[in-house]
């Protein structure tokens, strides 16, 4: 079967799936009216609250040594104005040669994935408290990483395994949720600068996307049908749980239809229940149509819906061996408190090697993550946010990129509830007596005080509520380096 025709089909069969799920179900339409009016978070993603999120692919083989290249090598290696893109150029030129000898396609041998170990990484991320991975299936430069009808694919080229299919065994057999992110649709207008040296009737023409306008792509029906049907194969290849749509740009049709269709089929198959997650970024949309990927951002306050932090672990997405993460690993663990605490829900992203091993440095990152949540997870999991997220001078800053990177401090303190129990995260290792002043007599906290318990820890508590707050007597020692939570049981 031709290029053409796999597309038609695959095109042919959304059309039949989206009317007989529609049908079936009765509830969705494809507009942004009904998907926000019947889009359900499922409670596996609002009780799991850590996901890790995988960027791999060809850059990631790429010479450790090079320069920052923004996590875009396959753009900014053929150079452009910037001037990050220009000195790019010169050193891909130095290294492998001119772009014009050496193109973007000549990398992908480079990415062999030699050592790449799913089972043991997905172990290893539940491990430390992860209950749901979500790898890139393809990122903006147009090569697939799983089984696909693009030539431009990891079962044909680079690994010459289906890395989709290996994430969600590894993902079933351990447990976890299996989600998906897919950033294809900027690809047209991504590979611009790479236009100039394509030669048509080449199978390179398709890599770099040759038969689309790179400036006018998203009105060119054409490429918006394309982009539909490659998502939807993966659909319908691997079922995944979660679909994460990672361009802040979309399809005006194709994009709520899609969305729509996503979800009937999830409710055929379910009786009327919704257990798949469907997240973007777009921060003009209806965020009650879709789950709110909010990356490398914060919430100044407690969302009516559930949302998702996103931050990456590399400091560049995809792995180089200079990248440098501004984040420090105590902040890091205190602003996944904070995201929880405002309905939100934590995607720590890592950056394998091009050999697929784990680097040592963002391996301290989720090791940190995981430590905490052995010793509180009992306030994380499952929980949902209290009257309010809590107090202390950290603002976090609402809205996408501009995460927090300051320090808290032991005044910094985030609620969440959980089977009626309150759970008080102080966001530092305190050095003196905790007061909680919204826990104060005549606050907030409309009930008696039972007992608080340190969790991870036997020590009694000294403490005592007034109406200048709620004082804990400073424990002998802490159990969380980080962060430490206290169980507060209520009357």
């Amino acid at each position: 079967m031709n290029y053409k025709k796999q597309v038609n089909r695959l095109l042919g069969m959304c059309a039949g799936a989206l009317l007989s799920s529609v049908a079936h179900a009765a509830q969705i339409e494809p507009t942004w009216e009904s998907l926000a009016a019947h889009y359900q978070v499922p409670e596996w993603l609002q009780n799991g609250k850590l996901g890790v999120w995988f960027h791999w692919g060809i850059p990631s083989a790429v010479d450790e040594d090079r320069p920052n290249d923004g996590s875009w090598y396959g753009k900014n290696m053929y150079g452009g104005g910037k001037k990050q893109a220009k000195e790019l150029c010169e050193w891909h030129t130095k290294r492998y040669g001119p772009p014009s000898e050496f193109g973007y396609e000549k990398m992908i041998p480079l990415f062999k994935g030699e050592k790449w170990d799913p089972d043991a990484l997905v172990a290893y991320v539940k491990g430390n408290g992860a209950r749901f991975v979500m790898p890139v299936a393809c990122h903006h430069d147009n090569f697939d990483m799983y089984d696909s009808f693009h030539p431009w694919n990891s079962v044909k080229m680079g690994p010459k395994r289906d890395t989709l299919k290996e994430w969600k065994a590894a993902a079933t057999k351990h447990g976890l949720k299996f989600g998906i992110s897919t950033h294809l649709y900027w690809s047209p207008g991504w590979f611009r600068p790479a236009r100039k040296y394509q030669k048509e009737g080449t199978l390179e023409w398709k890599l770099f996307n040759m038969d689309y306008d790179p400036n006018n792509y998203a009105n060119q029906e054409s490429w918006n049908k394309h982009w539909y049907a490659r998502c939807w194969e993966i659909v319908e290849k691997y079922d995944p749980d979660m679909f994460n749509h990672d361009c802040g740009s979309y399809p005006k049709v194709e994009f709520p239809q899609f969305i729509a269709e996503y979800i009937n089929r999830d409710l055929k198959e379910n009786n009327g229940r919704q257990t798949v997650v469907f997240s973007t970024k777009n921060a003009e949309l209806d965020r009650k149509a879709f789950t709110y990927n909010l990356e490398r951002g914060g919430a100044g306050e407690i969302k009516t819906v559930p949302w998702m932090w996103a931050t990456d672990l590399s400091g560049g997405w995809f792995y180089r061996a200079g990248s440098v993460n501004k984040m420090s690993i105590p902040v890091m663990v205190a602003n996944g408190v904070d995201a929880i605490s405002k309905n939100g829900v934590v995607m720590l992203n890592i950056a394998l090697r091009g050999d697929g091993t784990l680097p040592e440095k963002q391996a301290a990152y989720l090791d940190a993550f995981g430590d905490f949540l052995k010793t509180n997870g009992e306030g994380i999991y499952g929980s949902r946010p209290w009257k309010t997220f809590g107090e202390g001078p950290l603002q976090v800053k609402d809205g996408r990129q501009g995460e927090n990177h300051r320090e808290f401090s032991q005044e910094d303190v985030r609620f969440t509830t959980r089977d009626g129990i309150l759970y008080a995260f102080v966001l530092a290792p305190p050095t003196q007596d905790l007061v909680i002043k919204t826990l104060a007599t005549g606050g907030l906290l409309d009930q008696e005080i039972a007992s608080i318990e340190l969790m991870g820890s036997k020590e009694p508590l000294q403490w005592k509520r007034s109406p200048d707050g709620l004082m804990i007597k400073l424990p002998k020692k802490l159990p969380g380096r980080i962060v430490n939570g206290f169980r507060i049981k209520l009357h």
